[in-house]
């Protein structure tokens, strides 16, 4: 039985009252096309601090960008109360298409990815020489993930004054990678900056390195205007430090010459989200060399194309040892 006829009237047909007193909900979501844009310069609990137009402004995730997450890096659009004062609040309400992603696993098991940082350029891994000791296979994990997101790798080694890094480098020679090498007393005077900003110009460089290497007290030394409380204690019978960064934050450099990005110390370096086939990519002198390869080889096989075409002397042994090194990495721990 219809309800109404045929040619009903507006005034005919029954609506319910709102009982809550607000506008009837819609699934049409607003353009924000005169939302101001922005950069994440950190995260802390759900409030995110952004710079806009030069100036820190406080915001949170709009509900339409769902179990979408603003990290540090992204550029974002914001609306709202942008002025930056005390207890305004902003509304992140885009997060622009990013050019990459660091991320990281907890472990090889884990199938949670965490992102590190967007938008960044260069990742400079940091390690002690000594106090406490250099760990290469998390260096090798730290390579790897740089690789994947298309990332120049920076090696900077800390603490020479305790242990030379002759042996450090050899082992990393082939894969040419830029280095600096610092002392505790450089680190300290900040005379350690110098060296390493001159590979910073105009990047937005991500720190990472284990606890107690140093990295914050370099960052502080590059950006003196912003100190960071640094670790200062590294345990006697573990040799780790302990945490003092507990949140990334991005950091300008002085005369607008790049950003650098201070993460947390990290114990591990999960890869369960690597594509290891994207790590040849990195190695453009043996990446011509895998076209013989049998499919889904993984380059540390009997009939890997890759041994052929080294012993003709198109590419340097030291560079496929290397490659097959940082592939297996996934199946080391960072402490082998």
């Amino acid at each position: 039985m219809r309800r109404y006829g045929k040619h009903t009237d507006e005034d005919d047909i029954r609506s319910r009252p709102n009982r809550k007193g607000n506008r009837p909900r819609t699934h049409i979501r607003p353009k924000h096309e005169d939302a101001a844009e922005g950069m994440v310069l950190t995260v802390d609990r759900g409030r995110l601090t952004c710079l806009v137009d030069g100036r820190t402004v406080v915001a949170m995730k709009a509900r339409e960008l769902g179990r979408k997450a603003a990290v540090v890096g992204d550029q974002v659009a914001l609306v709202g109360d942008l002025t930056g004062q005390k207890d305004t609040l902003a509304r992140i309400v885009r997060i622009e298409e990013r050019s990459s992603v660091l991320r990281r696993t907890a472990d090889d098991d884990d199938p949670y990815e965490r992102v590190v940082v967007a938008n960044a350029d260069q990742l400079a891994i940091v390690t002690a020489l000594a106090d406490p000791e250099p760990r290469p296979r998390l260096i090798d994990r730290c390579l790897v993930a740089a690789y994947d997101a298309g990332l120049t790798p920076l090696l900077v080694m800390t603490k020479s004054d305790l242990a030379p890094p002759d042996k450090l480098l050899e082992l990393y020679g082939a894969l040419d990678i830029p280095h600096v090498v610092t002392s505790r007393e450089e680190l300290e005077s900040g005379g350690a900056a110098d060296g390493v900003r001159a590979h910073l110009g105009g990047r937005v460089t991500a720190f990472v390195g284990h606890s107690g290497v140093g990295k914050t007290t370099l960052v502080n030394a590059l950006v003196p205007e912003e100190r960071r409380r640094t670790t200062g204690h590294v345990n006697a019978v573990t040799g780790r430090g302990r945490h003092t960064t507990t949140s990334a934050l991005a950091l300008p450099l002085a005369g607008d010459a790049g950003w650098v990005v201070d993460t947390p110390g990290v114990r591990s370096f999960g890869l369960a989200h690597i594509d290891p086939s994207r790590v040849i990519l990195a190695f453009p002198d043996l990446e011509p060399g895998t076209e013989g390869c049998p499919r889904a080889c993984s380059h540390d096989e009997p009939d890997c194309a890759l041994d052929a075409w080294v012993a003709d002397g198109h590419a340097d042994p030291a560079r496929l040892y290397s490659l097959r090194r940082l592939l297996a990495t996934r199946e080391r721990t960072e402490g082998d």
